[in-house]
């Protein structure tokens, strides 16, 4: 008998120092990485046009200052521009082209959920300059 009780309190010590040992992956983790704020899905009002369009911001993969947004200046949700960021600021990748647009500027956010934007696209023969308001949905 005294040996079943020593037996069950050793596996009781056993199965606690393993689940004791246990780590949180933390790889998934978005609460710690700075373009967390920046990811989702944003409603944009835009001046240009006065249109609305929705853009979804993704982290770039392959950099952790780096996002993508699919569908800038409602060209299309298949196109992605591509940003950096520093602190509360975005800007786009210099003169880079998505669906024949050529994109420049940037913005900023306030808090997490409103980013005011102003930025050009130029195909060629038209050239847009516009301010847009990002409201995170």
């Amino acid at each position: 008998m005294k040996r079943s009780i020593i037996f069950l309190n050793l596996l009781l010590l056993m199965a606690v120092l393993t689940v004791s040992s246990c780590t949180k992956d933390t790889t998934t983790d978005n609460s710690s990485d700075s373009r967390a704020k920046f990811l989702g899905t944003w409603g944009v009002n835009e001046s240009y046009q006065k249109a609305y369009y929705e853009v979804t911001i993704t982290a770039d993969p392959n950099a952790t200052d780096r996002v993508l947004i699919s569908n800038f200046g409602g060209v299309g949700p298949g196109n992605k521009a591509t940003a950096y960021l520093s602190g509360n600021s975005i800007t786009l990748d210099a003169n880079q082209t998505i669906a024949g647009w050529i994109l420049n500027g940037g913005g900023s956010i306030n808090g997490t959920t409103i980013m005011n934007w102003s930025y050009t696209m130029d195909n060629g023969a038209t050239t847009i300059s516009a301010s847009a308001v990002f409201t995170k949905k």
